[in-house]
C-alpha cells in the first residue's frame, strides 16, 4: 500500500454503478489510474489534491473500458457509503504504508 495524490478525477461514463476515473500521482512510482465507486460522498472538485492510500500490488483490471491499476482504499460508513482513507498531513508521494 502506498500514498498517492489525486491529480485528476472525472465521472466514469461506462460504469454500471456510478464511479469516477481517478489519476493518482505516486511520485517516483508514476501516475496510476483507478476506477472508484466513491460518488456518494465525494464530488470531483473535492477529490483533486486529496491524499489517498491505495493497494498498488494488484494486477490491472479492466473496469468498463478503463484499466484500473490501483485500488483506492476506504471504509464503509453506517449507510454503506465509502469513506476514503488517507494521511491527515502531507507525506511524500509513493510512501509505503506500514
Amino acid at each position: 500500500m502506498r500514498v498517492g495524490r489525486i491529480v485528476e478525477a472525472k465521472p466514469h461514463p461506462k460504469a454500471r454503478k456510478p464511479a469516477y476515473v481517478l489519476k493518482i500521482d505516486f511520485g517516483p512510482y508514476g501516475i496510476k489510474t483507478s476506477s472508484a465507486q466513491i460518488t456518494d460522498l465525494y464530488k470531483v472538485e473535492d477529490l483533486i489534491g486529496r491524499l489517498v492510500i491505495c493497494a498498488t500490488n494488484l494486477e490491472p483490471k479492466n473496469i468498463a473500458g478503463v484499466i484500473s491499476e490501483v485500488l483506492v482504499l476506504g471504509v464503509p460508513d453506517e449507510e454503506g457509503r465509502v469513506v476514503l482513507i488517507g494521511p491527515d498531513r502531507d507525506v511524500p508521494l509513493g510512501g509505503e504504508v506500514f
